[in-house]
């Protein structure tokens, strides 16, 4: 799956396939994006406790995948040598193919959501 974008500074990306709601991780990617790596991750440690919510919800089981998915990509990182102080998250959610599960007993069969979610940490001087 490609980018959707490419930064010419040093950075580290990591992206993940989840059986979530787009829309949740929307909300969450668009809360997080432009943040540096520290913050955010107080924030999602904070929705996950249900210290904090946002819009009035706590987006726990998409909070769940994007976190595990924000520290692949700092471990992505740490491995190139980027100095985890100065990194900015960058993140954005996209539709997924819709799995269908086959008929049986049943009319239309059961639809699953699925959503694609990407990460990218960014070294700003």
């Amino acid at each position: 799956m490609p980018y959707t974008f490419e930064p010419k500074e040093r950075h580290a990306k990591a992206w993940g396939w989840f059986r979530i709601s787009t829309k949740d991780a929307k909300v969450i990617c668009r809360v997080i994006r432009k943040k540096p790596l520290k913050r955010v991750k107080r924030l999602l440690e904070d929705l996950l406790a249900k210290r904090r919510s946002l819009e009035g919800k706590y987006y726990t089981k998409a909070v769940m995948h994007i976190k595990r998915l924000l520290e692949s990509c700092e471990k992505n990182a740490e491995y190139k040598g980027l100095d985890k102080e100065k990194l900015i998250v960058y993140a954005s959610a996209h539709k997924g193919p819709t799995l269908i599960r086959a008929r049986r007993k049943r009319e239309h069969g059961i639809r699953f959501k699925s959503t694609n979610v990407e990460i990218i940490l960014v070294e700003k001087s």
